[in-house]
């Protein structure tokens, strides 16, 4: 499929995997929308991918945890933008790692509101479109940590488990009406998220990263890109990404 012209919504596009999804997506000629809290952050990407390429940006502040705020973003979207052919629901993060027995009820809160409601919320109010239009893609970011639990990483993995548990929901709903779903699961990919995950201890997210080749934003951004331009008759349905060196999420080979 050629994406010249189509629609992309990134959501979280402010850093990261969503940030890459704008630059890769940019690159094929097509319109976006960045969704995110950090609107400088947009400001700034925006500046960047326009002196690259020519192509249109409407950057929105939302918080996909408030579904008020949610709807009426997408309500009133200019005409323009209106029918988006693309979503990656890329909004997500990670907070501390607790045993269950110890944990914060706020970072409980946080990732369940980010990584469950907030993609239910945008999915909710852009999918009717795609139905009607009977065309689209959604593409719902993962995480290995949606395959495996793993250590003092209780809630963080049940949010991607049930991320999975969603994209195969909206594969089954969705059957029929032209709209295509895919999960990408990424494994330990190089961004600020284990900053977030330690409330801005740099050198304790440093250390993740340590002694083998993490991934990139963009090798994720490039493989969301590859599911989304496939012919209309096939939809990549579920994808794991993992750096070479690692084999599981504790197995890495580090140097």
């Amino acid at each position: 499929m050629d994406l010249k012209g189509k629609i992309i919504l990134i959501t979280g596009a402010s850093a990261g995997i969503g940030e890459a999804c704008a630059e890769v997506f940019a690159e094929e000629g097509a319109m976006l929308i960045l969704l995110a809290r950090r609107k400088n952050k947009l400001d700034e990407l925006s500046k960047i991918i326009k002196e690259k390429n020519k192509v249109e940006i409407l950057n929105i502040e939302c918080d996909v945890r408030n579904r008020k705020d949610v709807e009426k973003c997408i309500k009133e979207l200019p005409d323009k933008f209106k029918n988006i052919d693309i979503l990656i629901n890329n909004a997500g993060l990670a907070r501390g790692m607790n045993k269950i027995q110890e944990g914060s009820f706020d970072d409980w809160d946080e990732m369940l509101d980010t990584n469950i409601k907030g993609l239910l919320n945008v999915s909710r109010f852009v999918l009717p479109g795609m139905v009607e239009r009977k065309s689209g893609h959604v593409v719902n970011i993962g995480s290995l940590a949606g395959r495996e639990v793993y250590p003092n990483g209780n809630v963080y993995c049940s949010t991607k488990h049930a991320v999975k548990a969603l994209s195969k929901g909206m594969i089954i709903d969705l059957n029929g009406t032209g709209v295509k779903v895919t999960n990408l699961d990424p494994g330990l990919v190089e961004t600020e998220f284990s900053e977030v995950r330690f409330r801005g201890d740099t050198e304790k997210a440093k250390k993740i990263y340590q002694g083998y080749t993490p991934l990139t934003s963009r090798d994720i951004a490039e493989v969301a890109l590859f599911c989304v331009t496939r012919p209309q008759h096939v939809m990549i349905q579920d994808i794991m990404v993992t750096p070479t060196d690692q084999a599981t999420a504790l197995i890495l080979n580090k140097k």
